[in-house]
């Protein structure tokens, strides 16, 4: 099985670090390359951008809406890095909902590292896609 791990810009260093987990212990599993290369400080005008509220400038000039549908069409399942943000235990953010929901209509399993988040609006679309909740343990992974 191969999974392509995504989550929350906040997350890009939690995220390289669950990719290189798994790929430790066997797991066939990728990572955008870019937020790999922006983790190791390759990327510093994208950091800067980003940094002064340029997010929508990052996102288009990276296609990463395209980019990630492509990796998820890659991918047997999708690892979805959930932490705490915003106060928010678990959060899923609207991009990772899009692309949720791309791994979802194209019958990719749909993982969350942690457990399902709760006070956001859309909790009830994330719940009808039937993610499974490893809560931190790899071995509840389906491999």
């Amino acid at each position: 099985m191969k999974i392509y791990t995504l989550g929350s810009n906040a997350f890009m260093h939690k995220m390289v670090e669950i990719t290189d987990k798994l790929i430790s212990i066997g797991v066939d599993s990728f990572i955008a390359p870019h937020y790999r290369e922006l983790v190791e400080g390759k990327k510093d005008e994208q950091i800067k951008l980003w940094n002064a509220g340029e997010k929508a400038k990052v996102k288009r000039d990276n296609d990463y809406f395209r980019l990630h549908y492509k990796h998820i069409l890659e991918s047997d399942a999708i690892l979805v890095v959930n932490e705490t943000k915003n106060g928010i235990k678990n959060y899923i953010g609207g991009n990772v909902l899009i692309e949720m929901g791309q791994a979802y209509v194209n019958n990719k399993k749909i993982y969350l590292l942690n457990g399902m988040p709760k006070d956001l609006s859309y909790l009830d679309e994330i719940i009808a896609m039937d993610p499974i909740c490893l809560d931190g343990k790899f071995e509840k992974l389906k491999i």
